[in-house]
């Protein structure tokens, strides 16, 4: 079937951790009646206070207009949808299911075939942020799936952050993502190689990453990531291990489509590095860590104001 729009769809939200969390609080602000589930209950319960209803299981929420999901991994996606429990096990369906996770275009097809044989429409929706970065209202979504089902729920998406893109029928989206991820491992690697080697010439990290940002080669990646390199901030917004599964599955596709990746093949081989020695709950921007390491340089916290580019964001 086709979902027909509302003015005001109920909405369900399975799985509220880092992202998920800041994506719901975001159409609950919009005024929307949301019911939000997440694998450890005490995760969704502050939501509560924001006007969220909290229930206990994915089923529950199978009578709602629209469904989103934000997991981890493509066997957390299967076991919320088609598992024990799952959205798509109960008697009836939602009008539409939107994943927003990085999984697999293999496992997607599986999940968007189990939905259809319910009479629900799905669309793959991954995204491009951060929790900072959805507060600063600059996250981005690109969406996979029919055209129809895609124009429906748009103004609900356009909610999410700055920019919503279509990209195509099916799986697509995933394609899109899994490109974006490898990019930014790619591109935070050589941000670790280049920082290192300033520093190791003598130049501090907060006086490089300043004349790179202002330079035509900065983006709002290097300056968002720019006080964890000077300040040593490992906060994590995406680990390692998340990284080492998107170039898993990124040079899998390419492997796929016969395309050669050899700068995503040795970065991936990096990760892998900094995974094997430990660097795993922290913030993929560890890599600077590693690189360090192997260029036989000891890391300092430099105690100087960085500008993000965010903070002062509070809009699209």
């Amino acid at each position: 079937m086709t979902y027909v729009a509302t003015d005001r769809p109920r909405i369900g939200w399975i799985g509220t951790g880092r992202m998920g969390f800041q994506l719901a609080s975001r159409l609950l602000d919009a005024g929307h009646d949301v019911a939000v589930q997440n694998r450890t209950r005490a995760k969704a319960e502050p939501l509560a206070a924001r006007g969220a209803t909290v229930v206990d299981r994915p089923d529950q929420l199978a009578d709602r207009d629209v469904v989103f999901v934000t997991v981890s991994a493509s066997a957390d996606l299967q076991a919320v949808t088609t598992g024990p429990g799952g959205v798509l096990t109960a008697d009836r369906a939602p009008g539409v299911l939107i994943d927003s996770s990085t999984v697999s275009a293999e496992v997607s097809t599986l999940v968007r075939r189990a939905a259809a044989d319910r009479g629900a429409d799905f669309l793959a929706a991954p995204v491009s942020g951060n929790p900072q970065v959805i507060a600063a209202g600059k996250l981005t979504v690109a969406v996979s799936g029919d055209r129809p089902v895609y124009d429906a729920v748009a103004p609900l998406l356009a909610l999410l952050g700055r920019g919503v893109t279509y990209v195509g029928e099916a799986e697509t989206a995933r394609l899109v993502k899994l490109a974006h991820n490898v990019f930014l491992g790619v591109v935070t690697q050589s941000l670790a190689e280049i920082t290192v080697l300033a520093e190791r010439g003598g130049v501090s990290r907060a006086a490089f990453l300043e004349f790179l940002n202002d330079s035509v080669m900065g983006s709002v990646f290097t300056r968002y990531k720019s006080p964890a390199l000077v300040g040593l901030d490992f906060t994590p917004t995406f680990t390692n291990v998340l990284l080492r599964k998107d170039f898993d599955l990124g040079l899998a596709a390419a492997r796929e489509l016969e395309v050669p990746m050899p700068l995503a093949a040795a970065t991936a081989q990096l990760v892998q590095s900094a995974v094997g020695a430990g660097l795993t709950d922290d913030d993929f921007a560890t890599l600077l860590l590693e690189q360090a390491r192997r260029s036989g340089l000891a890391l300092e916290p430099e105690d100087t104001p960085v500008d993000d580019g965010l903070s002062s964001a509070t809009a699209p």
